[in-house]
């Protein structure tokens, strides 16, 4: 029997069970009884875009985004994870250390809560930072399910020590709603530097050719854009005053958009990348986030008045990918100017070069088949598209060890890749050889390829994947194994 990954979901849902009763939790230790810290409860609820437009997903705590989190670096926090829905469920705890059956990921052997149970798990912290939490439940053709819903929710460890440089902190949760299916059409890809490397485009053009469909598969497209759950104009502007230190933690909480953010005559300092502080504190015009990228930057609020903050793309911000910033004291429409086109080069963060050379390189080529899975596009990694029958691609590691991910993308849509439980350094991206930039998801570019570094350093089942949910489901995923 062919195992996908929503049977394996319904199947453990069914025979974990001891794993979700109070009191127990698998691989967490003893969870003493009592009150948790944090409840989480998972259910179908309304979302109020705007007056007239009312979408209803699953959500956690009946709200979205999902509460935000506040632990501390290295303090051990219990949290309750309720099912009100009727399918299994998964809470993926991205950005952290944790161990392989709380990292709620199927693929690494977390138990799922199961339809209208719970699960008690217990971790430590860590890193500090900017991190998030989200299902990791396959939705294949199912747009009710996985990261189109409104399962997202961002989570902030406090650092042990506080830099205290800024005034206050904001959240900013980008996220689309309404999903439908369209036909496949070529992605932008002059968001990142870097130039098409001519070997990959001659590999995809290959591909293409040997496709069995020669039209590309079926991609999804979204009817309302919101920032913290409300179309530009219809949620609460953030009020500034004049001379604050804003930092903004932006987190593109989408399941599969490219997205961008500017504030018309203000600049980012950006301070953290996926929450892990940056060599180099660079200012740039406009925020570029692949799926599930995090992004801190500090802004001075120094041009009163009232701006549109918003993404790039004139028809997405017309339909809702925006809020007002409001200076105190002024008054009219909210503006928005255009800003100059720019590149996203992560190589401005960086200081120099890496200076460790690996133990050991992986090298992986992502090539699309069009069409090939019922009308969707199949995603492989070395010419295998990812099974849960066979739990392959797999590749071992040793803990330890320094290993080196050489990526290399022969498609034209660009790729936010994700490793689990694990941090890494980029190396190379867009050409350019960099050092000190610390992420868990980075976008590869359209026919480019990327090297980076990571340590072997939280044994257990970890996976590798795209953070687009259609490129995931149907194939861009590898699953790490320690020896």
């Amino acid at each position: 029997m062919t195992l996908d990954r929503r049977s394996l979901l319904t199947l453990a849902g069914s025979t974990m069970l001891a794993a979700t009763v109070p009191g127990r939790s698998s691989g967490a230790g003893a969870i003493a009884g009592g009150k948790a810290d944090h409840t989480l409860r998972i259910a179908t609820g309304l979302v109020e875009l705007a007056p007239d437009r009312i979408v209803s997903t699953r959500l956690y705590n009946g709200q979205f985004p999902g509460p935000l989190l506040r632990l501390t670096e290295g303090r051990r926090v219990v949290v309750d994870i309720f099912n009100d829905t009727d399918t299994p469920e998964l809470v993926h705890w991205h950005g952290q250390k944790v161990p392989s059956d709380v990292d709620g990921a199927a693929e690494e052997g977390t138990p799922t809560i199961p339809p209208h149970g719970m699960r008690r798990i217990a971790f430590l912290p860590k890193p500090s930072g900017f991190r998030f939490y989200h299902t990791h439940v396959a939705a294949g053709s199912d747009l009710n399910r996985g990261t189109y819903t409104g399962l997202v929710g961002p989570l902030y460890i406090e650092p042990k020590e506080n830099q205290g440089f800024y005034d206050r902190e904001i959240f900013l949760i980008l996220k689309e709603f309404s999903p439908f299916f369209s036909r496949g059409g070529d992605m932008a890809m002059d968001a990142l530097a870097g130039a098409p490397i001519a070997e990959l485009v001659q590999m995809g053009k290959t591909a293409d050719a040997a496709a069995r469909e020669k039209a590309k598969g079926f991609e999804v497209g979204y009817d309302a854009f919101t920032i913290n759950g409300k179309i530009l104009g219809h949620g609460e502007p953030i009020h500034v005053k004049q001379g604050e230190r804003v930092l903004f933690h932006v987190l593109n909480g989408s399941a599969g958009e490219i997205r961008s953010l500017a504030l018309p005559g203000h600049v980012f300092r950006v301070i953290a990348l996926d929450g892990n502080p940056v060599p180099v504190q660079a200012e740039v015009p406009v925020l570029w986030l692949g799926t599930a990228e995090r992004v801190s930057a500090l802004v001075r609020m120094d041009r009163p008045g009232i701006w549109v903050m918003g993404d790039l793309a004139d028809e997405d911000r017309r339909r809702g990918m925006g809020i007002v910033i409001a200076y105190d004291g002024q008054r009219g429409k909210p503006v928005w100017i255009t800003p100059k086109p720019v590149r996203w080069d992560y190589t401005h963060f960086g200081s120099g070069q890496a200076t460790i050379a690996p133990d050991e390189t992986i090298e992986m080529t992502i090539v699309k088949r069009n069409a090939a899975r019922g009308g969707f596009n199949e995603w492989t990694l070395n010419g295998e598209a990812f099974s849960m029958e066979t739990m392959r691609p797999r590749y071992r590691l040793h803990e330890g060890r320094r290993y080196r991910l050489r990526v290399r993308n022969a498609s034209d849509d660009i790729h936010p890749l994700h490793l689990h439980r694990h941090s890494f350094e980029l190396v190379r991206i867009g050409g350019r050889p960099t050092g000190g930039v610390i992420k868990d998801v980075v976008m590869l570019g359209g026919f480019q390829e990327l090297e980076c570094d990571f340590v072997a350093d939280n044994p257990g089942p970890t996976l590798f994947h795209c953070h687009q949910q259609l490129h995931m489901d149907f194939g861009l995923m590898a699953l790490f194994d320690y020896a």
